[in-house]
């Protein structure tokens, strides 16, 4: 099989800490954003992008992640590898040998369970049967604001009458209210680890980078780049939400900072969350011989001094 370098795939060092991981991450994953991204590999990018964050971003599967890399960089040193060096394709170092832990497969069933570990789109752990089980499932910010459902892969480790390990796959269909936050849990009784008495699966949400859209629990705040006539005259604009474009209306003498609050228009709950236009005045780079002649003409007349206003 073979395995994935997950640092490789966000171009951070095996040390770096989390918050560079995570920055690497939102960059990348706007990058990539399929309803943004215009190039040829940017969906099969993006889901590649997640499941390294899934794992890199969590500390217990990073340090199982990690021991399991240098594990095998040392067996390789040891004993060799026909197939390759340490730094690569350290997956099927495991396929051959044997651990006493995996039954009569050994190596290869720890191979298949690095696999199930950390190659899977979900990204469920190893738990014994009976026992809780907890996944993360990547969702992006318009299902949440609508509610969805989606397939979660499963490969639940158990013990068969005989002792030996065994893999039990399932595809269990869960259902996303709308209005879920990036780190909420969603508990599913008895979908968990096998055995006589199921364990319980929880599913964490995990909200993708939007590339318009920052979130904030159930907040929301929108980037609007304003011409200098609109934030010194006013008047109505048309802007993105959710729930689909809306007019609003610009205050006169906005300025770049300047938020507007649009009540109920973040993510649904009790109460609903709000919705913040943030925005930004933007200069034209180029201006036409009409456009420079009434600038002139405004700074001959206009008596305003922006630096003594800042004060």
């Amino acid at each position: 099989m073979e395995s994935k370098d997950y640092y490789a795939t966000l171009g951070v060092a095996e040390d770096a800490p989390v918050d560079e991981i995570k920055r690497v991450y939102r960059k990348l994953a706007r990058r990539y954003h399929p309803d943004v991204s215009d190039e040829q590999d940017a969906e099969a990018r993006f889901k590649e992008i997640g499941e390294a964050w899934e794992v890199l971003g969590d500390t217990e599967k990073r340090a199982t992640y990690d021991n399991v890399r240098d594990n095998v960089r040392d067996n390789v040193r040891k004993f060799g590898h026909p197939g390759g060096d340490a730094g690569s394709d350290y997956g099927r170092g495991f396929s051959g040998g044997s651990d006493d832990r995996f039954g009569d497969r050994g190596g290869a069933e720890f191979s298949d369970f690095f696999r199930n570990m950390f190659g899977a789109g979900a990204g469920a752990g190893f738990a014994p049967g009976g026992q809780d089980l907890h996944v993360r499932l990547p969702i992006t910010l318009e299902e949440s604001y609508a509610g969805c459902e989606q397939t979660l892969p499963l490969s639940v480790p158990e013990l068969d009458a005989q002792g030996h390990l065994t893999r039990k796959q399932r595809h269990l269909r869960v259902k996303i209210p709308a209005g879920v936050t990036d780190g909420q849990q969603i508990r599913l009784k008895g979908q968990g680890g096998g055995g006589d008495r199921p364990g319980d699966l929880f599913v964490e949400i995990q909200l993708v980078p939007h590339p318009r859209f920052a979130v904030e629990g159930t907040d929301l705040t929108l980037r609007v780049p304003l011409a200098p006539w609109e934030a010194a005259l006013g008047g109505q604009i048309e802007v993105e939400t959710l729930g689909g474009r809306v007019n609003v209306k610009v205050p006169a003498g906005s300025s770049s900072g300047q938020r507007l609050r649009l009540r109920g228009r973040g993510l649904p709950g009790s109460p609903p969350g709000d919705q913040y236009l943030a925005f930004e005045v933007v200069v034209p780079k180029q201006l036409s011989a009409k456009e420079r002649e009434l600038f002139e003409a405004l700074a001959k007349a206009s008596d305003f001094d922006a630096r003594e206003a800042k004060r």
